[in-house]
């Protein structure tokens, strides 16, 4: 399937606003889908629309060769860009709660890696509940199927050349702080439950291709 370029689209979320309950309620969701999200891809939009020279560059390539970005460009791309493609994995890799726990070749990787699916969750936790200020908590693997967890600050995104992400948990108020106030913990907990776990496998089968 061909990339998506310029000009991007708001792409829709794969559930309905209510599907997350009572983990992420409808308020909480519609709001960061459709303010914080779409802000972020009419942004990028409106960067490239004085590029044309970049308008054929799919999202992961305009964030991997940001050093070869115009230097007027660049903060934007990378700030928007890294948004839009936060927040379109961050929405994809949830499901229903289900209460699921990953199979397959990942979970074997999770214990591997790890040590255990609880000890997976507990180092996972901490990295979304430590991470100073707005950012995302990452499970990432890389070419060989070793996984790791990984922080970001603000938009940021890992190196896409190095490691496939298999999904993320955004730390930013605004994914849960109307519904949680302060409580981030609370909201990771739950968190835990809306993994898409098939789309992971997937993911993580398709690493390096």
């Amino acid at each position: 399937m061909k990339a998506e370029i310029y000009p991007f689209v708001v792409r829709p979320l794969p559930y309905e606003y209510d599907a997350l309950m009572p983990v992420l309620d409808e308020t909480t969701l519609e709001f960061h889908h459709d303010k914080h999200y779409k802000t972020y891809v009419d942004n990028l939009n409106n960067i490239l629309a004085d590029y044309p020279e970049l308008q054929q560059k799919s999202l992961q390539e305009l964030l991997t060769q940001l050093e070869e970005l115009p230097m007027a460009a660049r903060v934007g791309i990378r700030n928007n860009g890294g948004g839009v493609y936060n927040h379109e994995l961050y929405f994809d890799a949830m499901k229903s709660p289900a209460g699921q726990e990953p199979v397959g070749d990942l979970a074997e990787a999770i214990n591997r890696d790890f040590g255990s699916y609880k000890q997976w969750q507990e180092q996972m936790k901490q990295a979304a509940v430590s991470k100073f200020g707005s950012g995302w908590a990452w499970l990432l693997s890389d070419k060989a199927g070793k996984l790791s967890i990984v922080q970001t600050a603000n938009q940021d995104v890992p190196d896409f050349l190095e490691y496939t992400p298999i999904f993320l948990v955004d730390v930013w108020e605004h994914a849960y702080y109307l519904q949680y106030q302060n409580r981030r913990a609370d909201y990771v907990d739950g968190w835990f439950s809306l993994i898409n776990w098939r789309k992971a496998q997937k993911r993580y089968e398709e690493r390096s291709l």
